[in-house]
């Protein structure tokens, strides 16, 4: 997992084959202390090598996991979503709350969908984790993506300030496309912006912690398995579509807002691939939501006006 010092990357699938000039692959330079005697005769097969030396892959794409570990993650997702949705309304009920109270009061049902999320972020992240540290005995962050920033001859903070800014330009240019073309219809996620309790839980949520954990995942675990194998052009395409489409639940029926969204994960997977690190997608995954709740709540008022329910 180590970068090579003074080697030039070639951004190729996994299954390019380094070939010379007349396309063939070169034969492993002779062993003067090996007689081959025996290999000329044909007794003792030659093999070439199906997989190219790892200098032939970038070093952010060079990940321990493959298909089969983006499979496993995907089957734990769905069972870790529906086990613990329904742990944290058995966990209410305990408290002699019934369905349809939470489902009749925002607050509640606002509290246990957030509380849900909270504990599928943190089981998700906790998988890897345990993963990428007992499995395949390697460092958790940097392997998963998390690498330092490269500033090249500009100063960190102006290389900083300039995906805070990228950030923000982004969520405006979402926010100013809804407003035009976006749908009229109450759209689900708007549910979770009734009560003045949830609404600060959800800002907090979307600023701290999905930021970290989406990009971890999408940009850290999902990206490098993909574009390895077809490329870093499909990678960014791929994940930016499916973070698009993790999000179309939350607003079903406004498929502009939904299309939007997808733009904001190609730009996010974009960075990523560009300079080979998370850390530039989560500056701006970070700066986007924060400029999106703060715009809420300068719409709300500060919160003194909310949408009303159903």
């Amino acid at each position: 997992m180590e970068a090579e010092a003074d080697v030039n990357f070639e951004d190729e699938p996994l299954s390019s084959q380094p070939s010379g000039s007349s396309g063939e692959a070169s034969p492993p330079p002779a062993d003067p202390g090996r007689n081959d005697s025996a290999a000329d005769q044909g007794n003792v097969p030659v093999f070439q090598p199906s997989v190219p030396p790892a200098r032939f892959v970038r070093e952010d794409l060079r990940v321990p996991w493959g298909w089969f570990d983006l499979l496993l993650f995907v089957l734990i997702a769905v069972v870790a979503t529906m086990f613990l949705g329904m742990a944290v309304f058995a966990g209410f009920a305990t408290l002699h709350l019934r369905l349809s109270d939470l489902q009749a009061s925002p607050r509640l049902g606002g509290v246990v969908n957030i509380v849900a999320d909270v504990l599928l972020f943190a089981a998700l992240t906790g998988f890897l984790a345990l993963q990428i540290r007992w499995r395949f005995r390697a460092p958790f962050w940097r392997t998963i993506g998390w690498r330092p920033l490269e500033t090249a001859n500009h100063p960190r903070a102006l290389t900083y300030a300039g995906f805070i800014a990228g950030g923000l330009l982004l969520a405006l240019f979402v926010q100013l496309g809804a407003a035009a073309f976006g749908t009229k219809s109450k759209l689900p996620i708007e549910d979770l912006f009734q009560d003045r309790v949830v609404v600060v839980l959800v800002l907090l949520l979307s600023v701290l912690m999905a930021p970290v954990v989406e990009e971890t995942i999408f940009r850290g675990y999902i990206y490098p398995v993909i574009a390895r194998s077809f490329g870093r052009g499909v990678g960014v395409l791929a994940t930016g579509l499916l973070f698009g489409l993790l999000h179309a639940p939350q607003l079903w029926t406004g498929w502009v807002q939904i299309g939007l969204l997808v733009i904001v994960g190609i730009v996010f997977s974009y960075a990523r691939a560009v300079k080979g690190t998370v850390v530039a997608s989560y500056l701006l995954h970070l700066s986007y939501n924060f400029t999106v709740s703060f715009a809420f709540l300068l719409g709300s008022h500060w919160l003194r006006v909310l949408p009303s329910g159903p």
